[in-house]
């Protein structure tokens, strides 16, 4: 689509020249494909304008402009989104990069952060008052997509979900408003926000809890080799019915780096990898994840006491930016010997030794939390299983989206058939793929979208439509 079929668009330009106070960035302009791109390289959209804005006047300005001429309108956070839905083809795209601020109370242990920070800006704020944020685990991520869509990182069993420590939110609503939601304020839209993704408004400042953390923590990372991957997944699954809260973990099926970390005749090889860390006393850590360093003789072992910061960077070289990604998910309510014949057997037939096949160990503090509290359901799966097809090769786009879906088939068997939205693919399926990933908390967040967003102006996501 180009600029000269979206009718409107000129005069919501010249509308927002006069209004906003952030920049204006437009097709032929030198700066238009930097700002288009988004993380995923998959997506390769064309917006008629992109509005860097400055503050959360620019915020109200476009979303009016987009809904007064009926433009599409895609928000753009940390650009990280798999499905790549911060950018559109022909409107407007709402570019919050430009505001990144975080300021840490460490009395109250609350962070607020404005939308266009990402977990890069929020780990290094708090851990200098030796504080954390329960974020995700790649620190280019966007914590407006991360926390709107749920979000799953190291300290996800001790402290929940990202969206469970959320304190109150700055939103710009779908006819220019701003107003604040919290536990006090617009409670059904706080509610709604807790993980029913992008579907109410935009979120231009986030309040979280904090907790005390590092600088020091234990990190797993233990390479096994592929052939007890079998052996070292039952083993996975007998010891994590046990762990502590706060251990969270992985079981990674995929491939060893070629990189100095490793030893050279381990490079490329397949490999079971345990990764995990522990939130509380680095010693103790050393000794409970030790069964799951030496239940095999290890190809490389990287574990041992890192700095939090470093362990929130230890997945990031993995996902470069413009890399083609694509990403499905199941939860799993348990790990038969099925389940993990059939993740084997998957890995195996990978075509980009890239890509990989996660399982997230759930539980602890993200069941304690009751299905209807927020919108995520899931909270008494115990795993969530993560299909990364990653590569680079734009020829082999079909045989690596093939793979992933044949999983997805696979594992849906297994699976209570939910997803974590922030993995959903591209969102093939539709409104089938939110319903299933929101369950009985789905009309709620109908009826909610309808009272703030009754035109379904913010669709541009894993879409929840309003009620009639």
């Amino acid at each position: 689509m180009t600029t000269e079929t979206t009718p409107g668009l000129n005069s919501a330009i010249e509308e927002l020249r006069a209004q906003v106070r952030g920049s204006l960035v437009g097709p032929g302009e030198a700066k238009y494909d930097e700002a288009r791109h988004v993380w995923n390289g998959m997506i390769d959209r064309r917006p008629g304008i992109i509005v860097r804005c400055a503050g959360e006047r620019d915020v109200a300005a476009t979303v009016q402009a987009a809904r007064r001429h009926k433009l599409p309108l895609a928000v753009r956070g940390g650009g990280h989104n798999v499905a790549g839905s911060g950018v559109c083809d022909g409107g407007v795209v709402i570019d919050l990069s430009g505001m990144r601020k975080v300021e840490v109370d460490p009395a109250a242990r609350t962070v607020r952060v404005q939308g266009g920070a990402t977990l890069g800006d929020i780990d290094p704020a708090t851990q200098a008052h030796g504080l954390a944020v329960p974020v995700g685990v790649v620190s280019e991520t966007g914590i407006a997509g991360l926390a709107l869509g749920g979000g799953l990182g190291w300290l996800r069993r001790k402290y929940g979900l990202t969206s469970d420590n959320l304190l109150s939110a700055r939103v710009v609503l779908a006819d220019g408003s701003a107003v604040t939601a919290s536990p006090e304020e617009n409670v059904d839209l706080f509610w709604a926000l807790r993980g029913g993704g992008g579907n109410f408004g935009v979120v231009t400042s986030f309040e979280f809890r904090a907790y005390p953390l590092g600088p020091e923590v234990t990190m797993l990372a233990v390479f096994h080799p592929f052939e007890e991957a079998e052996r070292g997944l039952r083993f996975f699954r007998e010891y994590m019915e046990s762990a502590p809260d706060e251990l969270s973990s992985f079981a990674i099926l995929g491939g060893v780096p070629e990189a100095e970390l490793f030893p050279a005749q381990a490079h490329g090889r397949d490999t079971l990898i345990f990764a995990a860390m522990w939130s509380c006393d680095p010693a103790e850590g050393e000794r409970v994840v030790e069964p799951l360093k030496n239940f095999a003789t290890p190809l490389a072992d990287l574990s041992g006491r890192w700095s939090y910061l470093d362990v929130q960077k230890f997945f990031d070289e993995d996902y470069p930016a413009g890399g083609r990604y694509y990403w499905k998910s199941q939860y799993l309510d348990a790990l038969t010997d099925e389940g993990i014949a059939a993740l084997i057997t998957h890995a195996e037939r990978r075509p980009s030794k890239a890509s990989t096949v996660d399982l997230w160990h759930l539980g602890g503090a993200i069941k304690s939390v009751a299905r209807d509290a927020t919108p995520v359901p899931q909270r008494d799966a115990r795993y969530l299983i993560g299909i990364e097809a990653n590569w680079t090769d734009p020829s082999t786009d079909q045989s690596n989206m093939a793979w992933a879906r044949d999983l997805y088939a696979e594992t849906q068997r297994l699976s209570p058939a939910s997803i974590y939205v922030n993995f959903p693919g591209f969102g093939e399926e539709g409104e089938d793929l939110v319903r299933a990933a929101y369950g009985d908390n789905y009309t709620r967040l109908t009826q909610i979208k309808a009272k703030y967003d009754p035109d379904n102006l913010f669709r541009i996501n894993q879409n929840i439509k309003p009620a009639s």
